[in-house]
């Protein structure tokens, strides 16, 4: 993987919108987030791929909804005070990622990002698309919207739940 597959780059820096999961922290690059706003109520797509929980209205919009929490570990977020949705696109799709909260916009020298370890790569494990390495806590994982795209369009061909 190239580190430049990451995120635009000015000056070797990369621009990373970051949001918690499951305790988790993971961040995407800022050119495919729309922007983040308040948990809305989700209305059910009746027999919509297991991993899309439905839909909301936005400004008019309709987006699809899938619960971020879900798609990668198998389990429902229960929504919150701080509960967003990232709403993204990639390849002129949109759709909106439901996160624990929203956390931070971090600008990022590339030499902080590394490549996935190779063990899970060569596992078939692709969900990440780079680790950010932060001294005195724990890293970041840059997720790869694309997969996790993937992952819903594999939960609409499989029976029971689908994960990352």
């Amino acid at each position: 993987m190239a580190r430049t597959d990451v995120a635009r780059l000015h000056d070797n820096r990369v621009v990373l919108a970051c949001f918690e999961v499951c305790e988790g922290v993971y961040a995407l690059d800022v050119g495919c987030v729309r922007e983040v706003v308040r948990w809305q109520e989700v209305t059910p797509l009746p027999k919509a791929p297991s991993l899309i929980d439905g839909v909301i209205d936005l400004r008019g919009a309709v987006v699809p909804v899938i619960d971020l929490k879900r798609a990668l570990y198998g389990e429902r977020s229960e929504p919150g005070t701080r509960t967003r949705i990232v709403v993204s696109e990639v390849e002129g799709l949109v759709v909106g990622l439901v996160v624990d909260s929203a956390t931070d916009v971090l600008s990022v020298d590339v030499a902080a990002l590394d490549d996935p370890p190779a063990l899970a790569a060569q596992a078939g494990y692709d969900a990440t698309r780079a680790v950010v390495r932060r001294p005195g806590t724990s890293p970041i994982l840059v997720l790869s919207l694309e997969h996790v795209l993937e992952s819903v369009y594999r939960s609409a061909l499989e029976p029971g739940e689908a994960t990352l």
